[in-house]
């Protein structure tokens, strides 16, 4: 069977192109002036723009995780959730965006509950497809930590759908990936998706 996961090489700044003369082409084959006013500066731009919202591809994300990880004694579920992300449809470069819910059962070690909302936003600073973008968040953290179980749930829209084709405003995906415990077990799948869906007055 063909996998889905993305072959990810970190880009390192120097090897940064410069986007923005093919931005200004752009502009031209849709019938644009890009010397005026409004336009003058959009390549530099896009160019900027487009880096940052791909900026997944220069993250290290073994050197993001490194130094978060904790030797304890915790066996309950640890939750994270309505972590909030963009990112770029890798079919018609298009945003899509949402939350993102992810628990894991740690067998002997944690990780920094800060670097869990940074795993999401590196991962999803590439060119992505939301089932793709789940598994790796899932697979990222079961790879750092080897704990019992991941359980990943990924809620978004997109523009792509939106915008154009469909033109649904309203609509939206949900997908999920189950590592571990929380594919093998109900009880532990059905208790994450209760904290997930439970919503309290406070924090």
């Amino acid at each position: 069977m063909k996998s889905n996961k993305a072959v990810v090489k970190v880009i390192r700044a120097h090897d940064e192109p410069n986007i923005a003369p093919l931005i200004k082409d752009i502009l031209v084959k849709l019938g644009e002036n890009p010397d005026r006013e409004g336009l003058a500066r959009t390549p530099q731009r896009v160019d900027q723009a487009l880096k940052f919202l791909t900026s997944g591809y220069r993250v290290d994300l073994r050197k993001l995780i490194n130094g978060a990880l904790y030797e304890v004694k915790y066996d309950e579920m640890v939750v994270v959730r309505d972590i909030e992300f963009f990112s770029l449809c890798e079919h018609h470069l298009l945003p899509f965006f949402g939350k993102m819910h992810v628990a894991y059962l740690p067998h002997n070690k944690v990780i920094g509950l800060s670097k869990i909302p940074r795993i999401v936003d590196a991962i999803a600073r590439r060119l992505q497809i939301q089932d793709r973008l789940t598994q790796e968040v899932a697979q990222t953290i079961q790879e750092a930590i080897e704990p019992v179980g991941v359980g990943v749930i990924c809620e978004a829209r997109h523009f792509c759908m939106m915008m154009r084709g469909v033109e649904k405003q309203h609509s939206g995906a949900m997908t999920s990936a189950m590592l571990g415990a929380f594919r093998d077990k109900k009880k532990t799948r059905d208790e994450f998706l209760s904290l997930v869906n439970h919503r309290s007055n406070g924090y």
